[in-house]
């Protein structure tokens, strides 16, 4: 669906292969480009306003301008018409267009010019009575409510919404839907009251709180966790909107002979990992639209270099990894956040990405500027980052499960040292102690480790698409 000021107008796509595919004469009509075959070269160029996109059969990329893209698949020809994949929306034409042009795969929508289309999250956290609905709002917007007895209705104050919705309802929700209005949320109620409403700022965006009670009751809900005064959001930006965060690897700890912690009611932390690790991919994944990967899927022994290896070359753009504590006094319990420390040797790896890079020329002309770097100190250059990304599962973890005396660390963890992207690690609990050993075993738990890890995914997102 194409959302512009004018309106919505659908965007016919095909799929070949598994790739969603768009023809170039509907861009064309679309974007009132100019589409030309080259019979010479085998290609076919785009351009518009004496800039020019030039596409080729050959290979999965396109000529921006003389600097070379990368797409999930080459043009290819069908007929007599040329399609490329969906992706050349915002990868290709985006940089030559004069108004920007974003491209949200998973929700189907391709936003053209500067419009105010929050990611708008809804979710059922407790069926209760009373049943919470959290509805959570990136970038922020002002929202209000209305009930009219049957039904909530949730008004968004931008030009359109980007709903990811639960598929279906719970306790007092009979089903979270949009409604007629591109703007608005219906709440379908059965046998509820009036809802308690309350908002609470998160990183980049805002959260709506709904606490649901039974029909002729009256309920004092509990607040949601407090979370930390966020500044009020930048002014919009005329430039392309990205993609920040498209793929990422989540890493069960330990696997195979090495089983890891073991409780005394017999959790064992490799599976304990796993579980969590799965239950956190299926929410990112059906809600998000973000690739997640596991660096296992199942029981096996995975070495440290072989989990980083498998997220460096997925080109992941977070890592978080997944393990459980033990300790030789039973009653040290909480879970753990940590990110990696630097030593001497890996600072100085620090100063030396920043300041060392090579050129290799591109397809198309130009050059084009790689980061050089020893591989198994990758992570040094992601410090900063790391630590914005620990601090995000230490807040979402907080409100969740217990934590430790000290939830947030510094510390040199050998996984985390070879990943060339933001990354942090999860100690999730304390197998030794026996309470919280049968705690963890619980779906409870797993859940609340799962969603704090989409939660921060849901936030890390939007502070990195605000960075320069």
């Amino acid at each position: 669906m194409l959302l512009t000021r004018e309106g919505r107008r659908p965007v016919p796509t095909i799929l070949q292969s598994g790739q969603e595919l768009v023809a170039l004469d509907d861009v064309a009509k679309l974007f009132q480009v100019t589409v030309r075959e080259d019979t010479l070269a085998g290609g076919v160029t785009v351009s518009y306003k004496g800039r020019s996109v030039v596409a080729s059969p050959d290979q999965p990329m396109a000529s921006v301008n003389g600097r070379l893209v990368s797409l999930p698949s080459a043009a290819v020809r069908i007929g007599n018409r040329w399609y490329v994949p969906v992706e050349f929306l915002g990868r290709a034409l985006a940089p030559i267009y004069d108004v920007p042009i974003e491209l949200r795969k998973p929700s189907r929508l391709v936003i053209v010019g500067t419009l105010r289309v929050p990611r708008v999250t809804a979710r059922i956290d407790s069926v209760g009575p009373p049943t919470r609905v959290t509805i959570d709002i990136v970038p922020a917007a002002p929202g209000s409510t209305s009930h009219d007895g049957s039904r909530v209705l949730v008004r968004i104050d931008a030009d359109a919404i980007d709903a990811t919705l639960p598929p279906q309802g719970g306790g007092l929700v009979e089903q979270i839907r949009t409604g007629d209005q591109p703007t608005v949320l219906v709440v379908q109620l059965r046998g509820a009251g009036p809802p308690n409403v309350s908002t609470s700022p998160i990183g980049g965006g805002s959260r709506m709180t709904l606490d649901i009670p039974a029909a002729g009751t009256q309920t004092t809900p509990e607040p949601p966790a407090p979370l930390p005064a966020e500044p009020a959001p930048p002014p919009p930006q005329l430039t392309t909107p990205r993609v920040a965060l498209a793929t990422m690897v989540i890493d069960p700890g330990h696997g195979g002979e090495e089983s890891g912690a073991r409780g005394s009611g017999g959790a064992i932390e490799k599976q304990l990992t796993l579980d969590v690790a799965r239950r956190a991919k299926t929410l990112i994944e059906t809600r998000l639209g973000i690739r997640v990967l596991l660096t296992r899927e199942d029981d096996r022994r995975v070495s440290p270099d072989e989990r980083a290896a498998a997220a460096n070359n997925s080109k992941a753009d977070v890592f978080i990894s997944l393990h459980a504590n033990a300790a030789f006094v039973p009653s040290v319990s909480g879970a753990e956040v940590f990110y990696l420390s630097l030593d001497p040797e890996m600072e100085a790896a620090r100063r030396e990405a920043q300041s060392q890079s090579a050129s290799l020329p591109v397809l198309g002309g130009g050059w084009r500027s790689i980061d050089v770097i020893r591989w198994d100190m990758a992570q040094a250059r992601h410090v900063e980052s790391s630590a914005v990304l620990a601090q995000l599962l230490e807040e979402e973890l907080r409100s969740r499960v217990p934590l430790g005396p000290r939830p947030l660390q510094q510390a040199p963890q050998r996984v985390l040292v070879g990943v060339n992207m933001p990354a942090a690690l999860i100690e999730m609990a304390y197998l030794s102690n026996a309470a919280q050993a049968r705690q963890a075993a619980s779906a409870e738990f797993q859940t609340g480790i799962a969603q704090a890890i989409y939660d921060t995914v849901l936030r890390f997102r939007s502070h990195l698409e605000a960075q320069p």
